[in-house]
């Protein structure tokens, strides 16, 4: 029996879409407000979903209050309250999407889950607004 488990967090983040090899004219073309210089911010709300055979055991495909503390250990504490482009190592060279932090969050987690179990990312950005990455 293949069961998704899916876990909800959160983090505040500012962050700014820019490229350092663009000009600015290119950069406000290209992401507009969310270029700003001085930065803006978001409350991201994110799903983490493992998906595996259940354990004739114990019943789980993963424990939830692990995967809780691996992504208050991983995640939150690392991007919560923080400014993406200038305190998370990842994006010192990365633009910080949504698109982005969705692969890197995954990448962080993948190291750290069964590599039998399936992993899903899926992060909103705003209420409407969010994006979805299951791996390579």
């Amino acid at each position: 029996m293949r069961v998704t488990v899916s876990r909800k967090a959160h983090f505040n983040a500012a962050h700014r879409l820019y490229r350092k090899d663009w000009t600015m004219e290119k950069n406000q073309e290209v992401f507009g407000k969310c270029n700003n210089p001085n930065f803006h911010g978001h409350n991201y709300e994110l799903i983490v979903s493992v998906t595996g055979e259940v354990d004739k055991e114990t019943g789980y495909v993963i424990d939830t209050k692990v995967l809780s503390d691996l992504i208050k250990e991983h995640i939150e504490e690392a991007f919560d309250h923080k400014n993406l482009n200038k305190d998370v190592p990842e994006f010192k060279d990365l633009n910080p999407t949504a698109e982005h932090i969705a692969y890197i969050i995954w990448h962080k987690l993948r190291v750290l889950i069964d590599a039998n179990k399936e992993l899903e990312i899926t992060l909103y950005e705003t209420p409407r607004n969010f994006v979805t990455y299951k791996g390579l």
